[in-house]
């Protein structure tokens, strides 16, 4: 049995291909896609690869995603064929030393799936046991795609030092930001977002920030020191994932305030921090990466209350066959999310 499936074998180059359905093993399922959704490692992998998405060339692509069951291979327990889900695109194996401390995104063995891009996809023993989800409802996969994202960043926003009456800047209006906002606004926190292009500044403001800056707005900067008694921020995240926004990050929090680096620059890349001030100012920084089982669980309970805005963050759809129309050479942008309908 064939299926039509995107493959990548190179910087900004991607092909539809028709492939072989793949076979599902113990404890795996097979899922025919309802929808995939675009994301900004996405592009990423599009431009330059991934160090850990990409294990063989070609490789498969994409990794948010909602559809049924399709298949179901033995000792597989709990979902049955036809079965509406979610699959989270990792688990942690919960035996190494990270996941003994509870520390389950940085699992020395953890099992990732890449290839949502495509009619249908093999979701492997861990994932199923660990992080694949019944759809509640009348949740559609298009919206239930969207819990991979917002999972990421809800495993930020939960560990972020919040305090009632804080300010808290984010660097960033794509879609992360753009849930951080949201967040932001359940938990009525002061928010000031900065990011690029006036649709997503706007967007941010009707999604609840409270203010919003143009990075290339001359002197922002003190304008947010306006907002915030001359002190600055008290926590700041980059969700840009450039150097020049970790530096900014780091130049805009108050003393005694944290900066939190989000959004993950190219391996091998340096930037350059005032370690006077990180040091005279007490400024803590952190670094954080993906999303455990148990923020991708609250982020689809979140999505299926009603609480998230699924409908301002996806612009548009394409069938399989138009990704090209998407992931474009060249292109200097990212959009906010595609769904892509194989």
């Amino acid at each position: 049995m064939k299926m039509q499936a995107a493959l990548w074998y190179g910087p900004e180059q991607i092909r539809i291909e028709e492939v072989d359905v793949p076979r599902v093993g113990p404890g795996e399922v097979l899922i025919k896609v309802g929808t995939a959704l675009t994301c900004g490692t996405d592009f990423k992998l599009f431009r330059q690869g991934h160090p850990v998405l990409v294990k063989n060339l070609p490789s498969p692509f994409g990794h948010e995603l909602a559809g049924a069951i399709a298949e179901i291979g033995p000792a597989v327990k709990g979902f049955r064929e036809g079965d509406r889900v979610v699959a989270a695109n990792s688990a942690p194996c919960g035996g190494c030393f990270f996941c003994r401390e509870q520390r389950w995104n940085l699992c020395e063995n953890l099992e990732f799936l890449n290839g949502a891009y495509a009619e249908y996809i093999r979701v492997p023993a861990q994932i199923v046991e660990k992080n694949l989800y019944k759809i509640p409802g009348p949740l559609s996969f298009k919206e239930a795609a969207l819990t991979e994202p917002l999972a990421c960043v809800l495993h930020c926003f939960d560990r972020l030092p919040l305090k009632e009456g804080q300010t808290l800047c984010v660097i960033g209006a794509g879609t992360c930001g753009l849930l951080f906002t949201q967040l932001c606004r359940l938990r009525s926190i002061k928010l000031i977002v900065i990011g690029r292009g006036e649709e997503k500044l706007n967007l941010a403001h009707r999604l609840g920030a409270n203010h919003t800056f143009s990075i290339l707005q001359e002197g922002f900067q003190k304008e947010i020191l306006k907002l915030t008694d001359n002190r600055g921020p008290d926590i700041v995240i980059d969700a840009a994932g450039q150097p020049a926004t970790w530096e900014l990050a780091a130049e805009l929090v108050r003393k005694g305030g944290s900066v939190w680096f989000y959004g993950g620059c190219a391996k091998g890349t340096h930037v350059s921090l005032d370690t006077h001030r990180l040091h005279y100012d007490e400024i803590s920084c952190h670094g954080v990466f993906h999303h455990t089982p148990y923020h991708f669980e609250k982020s689809l309970g979140l999505i299926a209350e009603g609480k998230i805005n699924i409908e301002a963050l996806i612009q548009g759809e394409k069938r399989l066959g138009e990704l090209h129309q998407i992931f474009r050479k060249g292109m200097p942008t990212n959009p906010l999310k595609i769904a892509i309908i194989p």
